[in-house]
């Protein structure tokens, strides 16, 4: 007995060891495993994100000799495997742009006067135009046929004439420059001709609909005679505007929409184009044909487009300049399909610029000296030059150049608005869209609806922890409690969709009735408490101690429901029937639908939950003898709180708070459905937002996979990652402080 009675303590102090060790053992794995898992999605969202800031790099290939005239204009089709030549003559010709070898060719001038220009619709587009001697002008399309014979891919050529049965000219004498735009609207030409001056024609189409032929109604343009020597004319999108450049460095901006009282043109802007002065050496219009890109003969670069103005006319603005070194452009190679473009300077430098991210992404030399005339792909991976009598290619990687600081947080002047703004607008219906990807109306939506929720949620929540834990009898908080925290169980989809589909409609139609339970609620529960207060003791002592709160119920429900019962004859008293209205008329203030205060509800409703239930097991969980000691030594049970239970409870309150913030900061499904998700920056209470968290769910699933729009949604998963970082180390810092300052009590 007495070697069994000494064994069997020991053994169970080994079992209890090894149970000991194994809990520390999977407690601290278990805490490792998170740390592990947070650091990996940080680590993985970085991994994403990086791609977006990398610098472009350009990569040359082969180079040949070049067979035939020196080009006037160079297109590349969109493989990057055919290109087109053509040369100041009119004489066209199709080569290989892997060997320069030739293709076909064919003669443009052929039956009519030299050609004395040669010029293009707009950066992106396929129509060619070609100035004659005697004022006549020939235009012609190329297309690009995709075959695959046998498995393997053909590309086949052809250039078309245009018009080939109508007689397009502008008058009779020498075209110097020349501008064409045809749109489903119709044709319009303008040019300079040499001692005629500017000369304008436009061809409405007109289709007969029972047969379906289409004919051209001529209109010819009275433009003013302006001084200077004319280097670069260009229509502008819409075929409104019409830019005329002048050697000097002037810009003329006509508005072809209208004529004076003579029939002629108005004169819309006229200013220097360069503030540090210099001539005109070289311009292009960005894709769109909304912007303008000038640059001067000392180095300067800038862009340009038409904005309205306070009298509300409209004058042409030079939104931003770029950094080239100091260096000439010889010649701007707009991209296709993106708002960045390419100098090609006349030392053989090769810089690469994006409009909007206002970055300059490369700056090398290109490696050919000489007049160089060259041509970027569609799809702005392929540049191809001609100089020299040298044929070269280079491979042009430059994945994401519309993203840098500025375009994500600073506001930025798109094109077609009258002022710098935030905008978020990832994608539209045109290819001549500009995506726009400012983090700040999302990351101030986020705040915003946190915001309007902890406006609701911590005072509800925290009092009501206060008095549940403090102040509540035992019987009626065991009953409580449990239903408080029973909300937190609730489906966030189900909230957002009573919300959207209830709630929002009923704040809407009851909006006098909600600010009337806003102001009488509390007023009426004061009142009713000071009534009771003032009852016989006889008669207060009937309610067992901690049970007040049940003899609210009737008075909330009663101030609810007369709130609401007279909603409408007081909306006809003060607001002339209409609340909604009256705000918009009176006040100024936008009222939609789907607003902050219905996402303050509905996100207060999920949170509430949380807040208090942290709140109340902190406070509860005070020491007895703390607030007895206070009361014997006759402080009021409500100095008792304020002095020495709350201040004592603090950590676990403000965590609750945090935790609750949190929640609000990185809910989704609430606001997603909740709110209009119109991404402005406005605080008022009854406009809409759109949050981090809600933009990525609604566009993740639309986002082209390693394209901008995916890495700039990676790269706000990646912001919300870390304002929830930054909440919750702060956080943490300060419930330490509190528990260091307020745990010695």
């Amino acid at each position: 007995m007495t070697d069994l009675a000494q064994y069997v303590p020991a053994h169970r102090a080994k079992v209890r060891y090894f149970k000991d060790r194994l809990a520390t053992v999977s407690i601290t794995a278990g805490g490792a495993g998170v740390l592990l898992a947070i650091l990996l999605i940080f680590f993985y969202l970085l991994y994403e994100v990086l791609p977006l800031f990398g610098s472009a790099r350009v990569e040359a290939g082969a180079r040949q000799a070049w067979v035939g005239e020196a080009p006037a204009q160079l297109y590349v089709e969109e493989q990057g495997e055919v290109g087109l030549s053509v040369a100041a003559s009119g004489r066209a010709r199709f080569f290989r742009v892997e060997n320069g070898a030739t293709l076909s060719e064919q003669d443009l001038a052929s039956a009519h006067a030299p050609v004395t220009v040669v010029a293009r619709d707009s950066a992106e587009g396929r129509l060619l135009a070609l100035g004659h001697a005697d004022g006549e002008v020939t235009l012609a399309r190329h297309d690009y046929r995709l075959s695959y014979p046998d498995g393997e891919r053909l590309i086949t050529p052809s250039l078309n004439r245009l018009y080939a049965d109508q007689v397009l000219r502008l008058g009779s004498a020498a075209v110097r420059t020349l501008a064409v735009s045809d749109n489903s609207d119709g044709l319009l030409l303008v040019a300079d001709l040499e001692s005629q001056g500017l000369r304008g024609l436009r061809y409405t189409r007109e289709e007969n609909f029972l047969t379906g032929e289409i004919t051209l109604e001529e209109e010819v343009l009275q433009l003013p005679r302006l001084a200077g020597h004319t280097a670069a004319l260009y229509l502008g999108a819409g075929q409104r505007w019409l830019y005329r450049l002048d050697r000097a460095g002037n810009a003329t901006v006509l508005d072809l929409s209208q004529t004076d009282s003579d029939g002629v043109v108005p004169i819309t802007a006229t200013m220097p184009l360069f503030e540090g002065g210099g001539g005109l050496a070289t311009s292009a219009m960005l894709l769109g044909n909304i912007s303008l890109l000038a640059a001067s003969e000392t180095g300067e670069l800038a862009q340009y487009f038409m904005v309205r103005d306070a009298q509300g006319g409209n004058r042409l603005h030079r939104v931003r300049s770029f950094d080239t070194d100091g260096t000439v452009a010889a010649q701007l190679l707009p991209e296709h399909r993106r708002k960045g473009f390419l100098l090609v300077g006349r030392q053989g430098e090769l810089q690469l610029f994006h409009t909007t991210a206002h970055r300059r992404l490369y700056a090398e030399p290109l490696g050919m000296q000489g007049a160089v005339q060259a041509a970027i792909a569609p799809r702005g991976d392929l540049l191809v030059a001609v100089a020299n009598n040298t044929l070269g290619h280079w491979q042009v990687h430059n994945e994401h150049p519309d993203v840098s600081w500025s375009a994500l947080w600073d506001q930025v002047w798109y094109e077609s608005y009258d002022e710098p703004a935030h905008i978020w607008q990832s994608s539209a219906s045109n290819n001549d869209f500009e995506p726009k990807y400012s983090f700040a109306p999302l990351a101030f939506g986020t705040l915003k609806a946190a915001f309007y929720t902890m406006l609701l949620a911590a005072p509800l929540a925290i009092c009501g922890a206060i008095y549940t834990a403090y102040f509540m009898a035992p019987g009626l908080r065991r009953k409580i409690k449990p239903m408080i925290e029973l909300m937190e169980a609730l489906p966030t989809v189900i909230l957002g969709f009573l919300a959207g589909l209830w709630l929002a409609p009923f704040v809407e139609d009851k909006l006098t009735g909600i600010f009337t339970l806003l102001v009488f609620m509390p007023v009426g529960i004061l009142l009713f408490a000071y009534a009771f207060s003032r009852l016989p003791l006889a008669v207060r002592g009937r309610v067992p101690e901690g049970w007040d709160a049940a003899l609210l119920m009737p008075v909330v429900v009663v101030i609810g429901y007369l709130s609401f019962a007279l909603n409408d004859p007081m909306e006809l008293a003060l607001f002339g029937g209409d609340m909604r209205l009256w705000i918009t008329r009176e006040l100024g203030i936008s009222f939609d639908q789907r607003n902050s205060l219905v996402v303050g509800i509905a996100m207060g409703m999920a949170v509430i939950p949380t807040i208090f239930s942290i709140a109340e097991d902190a406070i509860f969980s005070v020491p007895r003898h703390l607030s007895d000691g206070s009361l014997a030594l006759g402080a009021t049970p409500w100095q008792t709180l304020v002095g020495v239970v709350l201040p004592t409870a603090s950590p676990g309150i403000f965590s609750g708070l945090m935790i609750g913030l949190g929640r609000a900061v990185g809910e989704t499904m609430i606001v997603l459905m909740a709110t209009g998700n119109t991404p402005i920056m406005d605080a008022n209470i009854f406009e809409g937002m759109r949050t981090l968290s809600a933009n990525i769910a609604v566009e993740v699933p639309e986002a082209e996979v390693d394209s901008t729009h995916y890495r700039v949604l990676f790269l706000a998963a990646f912001v919300l990652f870390l304002f929830t970082f930054v909440f919750n180390t702060v956080a943490e810092l300060v419930r330490q402080r509190l528990r260091s300052k307020y745990g010695s009590l």
